[in-house]
C-alpha cells in the first residue's frame, strides 16, 4: 500500500501549500513556525478556552471548532476534517497528545486524501497496544522487559501473572501514556485494589481498560532514543535523551546526551531502537522508549511513541536538525535527507518545563492568569510556550506553561544558564513549580549525573524546604507595602508638602499585615525623608529594624535600597493577592490582610471539598454507606490529572452533592461524612 501511494505522494513534494494543525499550545505554534520557513500556509482550530490564545494569533488562519472540552473540539474528528476540507488544506499535523496517534483519525485522513503528518496507521496500529508493541519488539531481538500481556484481564488472571513476575511490579495501560493507567505494586495485599484503579483510570483517558504487568525496575532510568524513517525503508536513530526525572510519571527535565551512556552503550542501545524502527516500516518522527537498569547496565524496550515528542526541541538543538521540517518532508514522501553517519551530537541542552503546578502540595495542577510573562535574554535560550501576559490556565487542558530550553557547549554550562533563566523568569499571577526547578538543578545528585526514576522522592525533600526563609516574606511585604504606598502617593493632590502618613504623635507608626500561606507577618512603617533625598522608611517587622529607600516603582516593578542592598522585585498585584519575583528570593505569593475582614466562610464539619476546579469521574460511596479511614470517595479529573478524594475519618455518607460527569469549582462542597 505504501508503494503504492508513493506517486501520488512524490507529486505533493513541491505542492504543499497549507497545513491544518490539528493541536492547541506550545506544540501549534511550533508547528506553525516551520510552516512559515517552508513557506506553507498554517491553519490553527482553536475551542472557546483557546480564542485570544497566541498559537491562533500565530497561524494564518483560525478557525473556531467549539466548546472547550477537548472531546467537543481537539478530539472532534469530525470537526477537524471538514474545517481541514473547508481551508483546503493539503495535509494535518497532529502535535502530540490528542489525536496524535489515533490509528483511525490517520487512517480517515488517508481515504479523505489529506497527508497525515505522521507514520503510517500500521505503525501506529502495532504500537498502539503495549502488550502487542512487546511481542513484535520480541520477535525482532529487541529486549523486553520480563512481564505479562495477554488477552485474559481478569483480576484473578492478573493477579496470578504478578505474583509470577514477583513484586514490585509495574501496571500499564496498553493504550496511551502520560502516566495514565499506571501503578507500581509493592505488596500481594495491594494488588486488586491497584488494577482496579489503574484500569479505570485507563478506561477514562483512552477508552481501553487493557493492562500489561512488568517487572519493576526499582533502580531505573528513562532514557529514549528519536528515530525518523522515510518511505522508502530508510530508518535512523538521531540520539538520546535522558528524561529520568519525573512526577507522577511525566517527565519534567530533559537532557542530551546521558551523562550515565558512553559511546558504546549509545551505539548498542541506537542500533536496538533502529531495529524496533525497521520491524514497524516506520516512516516518520518517533521515539524508542528504554529502560536502563542502573545497577545491571541492562536496558529494556518500553515503548514507542508514533508521534513528535514534548522533548523534541532537545534533540534539536544538540543536531541542528528541524524535526518537523523532517516530519512534513517525509509525510510528502521524500526520501530522508541524512544518513546514520551523518547525526553528530554538538554540545549539551536541557528543558525544564514549567508548569501550573503547585509542587510543595504534591504537584497539584492549579488554574489561574499569567498576568505578566518575560523571558530573560540568555545566549543559548529556547522558549517554546502556550501563553503570554493576561492568558489564562485552563482546567481543560494538560497544566504546562512553557518549555525551556538552554544549549550550551557542556553539561555544566547550560546548567549554569538555565540556573539563571530560572531565577529570572518573570511567571506571575497563578503557582508554578520555577522554584521547584530551581531545586532540583541545585541538587548535587543530578548535578553529578546520579538519578534515577525515585529522585524527587528520594532526595527532594518538599516538606522541608516548602517553607520560606523569614527574611524572604519579610522583603516580600515590604516590596507589597511600598508599591501600595506608592500608587497612594502619586494620587495625592492636597497637602502634599506633609509627609505621607503623617501622625501628631512622630512614634505612631503605619501598619499592614499579610499573610503567607496562612501565616501573619505584621509591617510597621513610617515615612523618614531624612535618609535620603529620595523616598526613605524605617521598617520594624517583629524585632527586625530596616532602613528602606524607594529607588523606582511602577506597576510592574519595585527597586528597593535594603540596608543599603538594592533590590528589584517584579510584581503583580491581583485584589488583596502579590506574585512577586525576585532573583535571590524566587517566587513568592503574599495576601493582605484586610483591615475589616470579611465574614469567614462556614466551614462545613465532615464536609469534603473540591481542591481545585475539576470534572468529578467517578462517585465511589452513596449515602447511609461507613467508610473508614483512607477510603476513596470521589475520583476527580483536572488538567488531564487524576485524583481520589479519600476520607480522613472513620464515618457515614450523609449525603453527597455532585455527580459524575459534572464540572466543580474549587472549594465546591462534594459530600459530607458524620
Amino acid at each position: 500500500m505504501q508503494n503504492k501511494n508513493l506517486s501520488s505522494l512524490s507529486e505533493l513534494a513541491n505542492g504543499l501549500s497549507s497545513i491544518l494543525i490539528a493541536n492547541r499550545g506550545e506544540i501549534a505554534s511550533r508547528v506553525t513556525r516551520t510552516c512559515k520557513k517552508m513557506g506553507i500556509r498554517s491553519i490553527a482550530v482553536f475551542s472557546e478556552a483557546d480564542r485570544n490564545a497566541p498559537f491562533v494569533q500565530e497561524a494564518d488562519v483560525a478557525v473556531f471548532i467549539g466548546e472547550s472540552s477537548p472531546a467537543a473540539s481537539y478530539l472532534d474528528q469530525d470537526k477537524i476534517i471538514e474545517v481541514a476540507k473547508k481551508t483546503g488544506a493539503d495535509a494535518i499535523h497532529p502535535g502530540y497528545g490528542f489525536l496524535s496517534e489515533n490509528v483511525e483519525f490517520a487512517k480517515r485522513c488517508e481515504a479523505e486524501n489529506i497527508v497525515f503528518i505522521g507514520p503510517n496507521p500500521e505503525a501506529i496500529d502495532a504500537m498502539g497496544s503495549k502488550s502487542k508493541a512487546k511481542t513484535l519488539m520480541q520477535e525482532h531481538d529487541v529486549p523486553v522487559v520480563p512481564g505479562y500481556q495477554g488477552d485474559d484481564q481478569s483480576i484473578k488472571t492478573l493477579s496470578k501473572a504478578a505474583e509470577k513476575i514477583g513484586f514490585p511490579v509495574l501496571l500499564k495501560a496498553t493504550a496511551g501514556g502520560g502516566g495514565k493507567g499506571m501503578r507500581i505494586v509493592n505488596k500481594k495485599k495491594d494488588l486488586s485494589s491497584a488494577i482496579e484503579a489503574a484500569k479505570r483510570e485507563a478506561i477514562n483517558a483512552f477508552g481501553d481498560d487493557e493492562l500489561i504487568i512488568e517487572k519493576y525496575i526499582a533502580s531505573g532510568r528513562h532514557i529514549e532514543f528519536q528515530i525518523f524513517g522515510d518511505k522508502h525503508g530508510n530508518a535512523i536513530h538521531i540520539l538520546e535523551r535522558e528524561c529520568t526525572i519525573q512526577r507522577r510519571y511525566q517527565k519534567i527535565i530533559e537532557e542530551s546526551p546521558s551523562p550515565v551512556l558512553d559511546d558504546a552503550l549509545r551505539q548498542k542501545m541506537g542500533q536496538a531502537a533502529v531495529k524496533a524502527a525497521k520491524a514497524l516500516k516506520y516512516d516518520n518522527a518517533g521515539t524508542v522508549e528504554f529502560i536502563f537498569d542502573d545497577k545491571t547496565k541492562d536496558f529494556y524496550f518500553l515503548e514507542v511513541n508514533t508521534r513528535l515528542q514534548v522533548e523534541h526541541p532537545v534533540t534539536e538543538e544538540i543536531t541542528g536538525l528541524d524535526l518537523v521540517q523532517m516530519q512534513i518532508e517525509s509525510a510528502q514522501g521524500l526520501p530522508l535527507a541524512i544518513q546514520q553517519e551523518d547525526i553528530q551530537g554538538n554540545g549539551y541542552a536541557i528543558e525544564c518545563r514549567l508548569y501550573a503546578e503547585d509542587a510543595f502540595n504534591d504537584f497539584l495542577p492549579v488554574t489561574g492568569t499569567v498576568q505578566r510573562f518575560e523571558i530573560p535574554e540568555v545566549e543559548g535560550l529556547r522558549v517554546e510556550t502556550a501563553v503570554q501576559s493576561g492568558s489564562t490556565i485552563s482546567v481543560f487542558y494538560d497544566p504546562m506553561i512553557a518549555k525551556l530550553i538552554v544549549w550550551d557547549k557542556s553539561r555544566q554550562a547550560a546548567h549554569r544558564k538555565m540556573q539563571y533563566v530560572l531565577n529570572h523568569l518573570v511567571c506571575l499571577g497563578t503557582t508554578t513549580n520555577q522554584d521547584f526547578l530551581s531545586l532540583v538543578l541545585n541538587n548535587e545528585g543530578f548535578q553529578q549525573g546520579n538519578y534515577d526514576t525515585h529522585f524527587i522522592d528520594k532526595h527532594i525533600d518538599l516538606d522541608g524546604i516548602s517553607a520560606v526563609a523569614p527574611e524572604n516574606i519579610n522583603f516580600a511585604c515590604i516590596a507589597a507595602t511600598l508599591t501600595d504606598w506608592s500608587l497612594r502617593n502619586n494620587l495625592r493632590h492636597l497637602l502634599r508638602s506633609i509627609p505621607s502618613g503623617w501622625r501628631s504623635n512622630f512614634y505612631d507608626f503605619q501598619k499592614e499585615t499579610y499573610l503567607h500561606k496562612e501565616e501573619e507577618t505584621v509591617v510597621q512603617y513610617r515615612y523618614n525623608n531624612a535618609l535620603n533625598k529620595q523616598h526613605g522608611f524605617m521598617f520594624e517587622i517583629a524585632e527586625q529594624a530596616y532602613n528602606i529607600r524607594l529607588i523606582k516603582t511602577n506597576k510592574e516593578l519595585i527597586r528597593l535600597e535594603i540596608d543599603g542592598i538594592q533590590h528589584t522585585f517584579n510584581i503583580v498585584k491581583s485584589g488583596q493577592d502579590y506574585f512577586m519575583q525576585n532573583a535571590q528570593t524566587g517566587s513568592l505569593h503574599i495576601e493582605q490582610k484586610e483591615r475589616f475582614p470579611a465574614k469567614a466562610t462556614e466551614v462545613i464539619k465532615g464536609g469534603y471539598e473540591a481542591p481545585m476546579p475539576s470534572q468529578i469521574v467517578k462517585i465511589l460511596v452513596k449515602p447511609g454507606q461507613k467508610v473508614k479511614s483512607g477510603e476513596g470517595l470521589i475520583v476527580l479529573s483536572s488538567m488531564k490529572m487524576e485524583n481520589t478524594i479519600e476520607a480522613s475519618e472513620d464515618g457515614i455518607v450523609e449525603e453527597i452533592y455532585t455527580e459524575a460527569g459534572a464540572n466543580v469549582e474549587a472549594g465546591f462542597l462534594l459530600l459530607k461524612i458524620i
